[in-house]
């Protein structure tokens, strides 16, 4: 009788056995499906820490929270390298397609102008999308003309039928530092000069 109990005892604990060893290699098979590249990882939310040349990204999924290990970050994220872990940090605007810092954007979704680390809907006051990109870049607003020059002919005011006189304006420092391109900067026009100089020829002036 001692030897049938004894016998269904060594049953019983080898199915337990055996029911722990399918569970454990079960669960070991789902752990190294989320946990590609991981230091340190969870079951339940995938990896904690990543190995060091990779960034730990986490999203949220309801109110859980899941982490991967990725070489590059995705769209609408940029890389942050620590001491102790490489993050994976969302950009700020949902607009931003790829960011060098939390608010600063570099590329943005499509229907989006970039300017200045923005995105835009439309382009704003004052600028202009360059032909093949979504970039918005400052047009050139010049300052007025200025009067018109002396009638002049060959540094001479005088003792020729006609002449040139010219008009120019200046360009905003901020433009000529963009190499933003402007419109006409100087004007010229032909002017009639006197044949006769009074009092014998004069030069103009500079």
């Amino acid at each position: 009788m001692q030897w049938i109990i004894f016998m269904l005892l060594l049953f019983i604990s080898s199915m337990e056995m055996l029911t722990q060893n399918r569970w454990k290699k079960q669960a070991s098979a789902g752990l190294l499906e989320n946990c590609t590249g991981c230091v340190l990882c969870s079951e339940d939310n995938g990896c904690i820490t990543c190995h060091h040349r990779l960034f730990l990204l986490i999203w949220r999924d309801g109110i859980r929270q899941y982490g991967m290990c990725v070489h590059t970050c995705p769209p609408g994220y940029f890389g942050v390298r620590g001491l102790e872990v490489n993050r994976c940090t969302k950009c700020r605007s949902p607009s931003c397609e790829s960011c060098f810092s939390r608010d600063f954007c570099m590329k943005c979704k499509d229907k989006f102008y970039l300017y200045k680390g923005q995105c835009f809907r439309q382009c704003p006051p004052g600028t202009a999308a360059q032909p093949g990109t979504r970039e918005c870049q400052e047009t050139c607003e010049p300052g007025p003309w200025s009067e018109w020059s002396a009638c002049t002919h060959e540094s001479r005011t005088c003792g020729c039928k006609w002449g040139v006189e010219t008009r120019v304006r200046e360009v905003p420092e901020a433009a000529r530092e963009d190499g933003t391109a402007c419109p006409a900067l100087l004007e010229t026009r032909r002017c009639r000069m006197k044949k006769h100089c009074p009092g014998g020829e004069h030069r103009a002036a500079g």
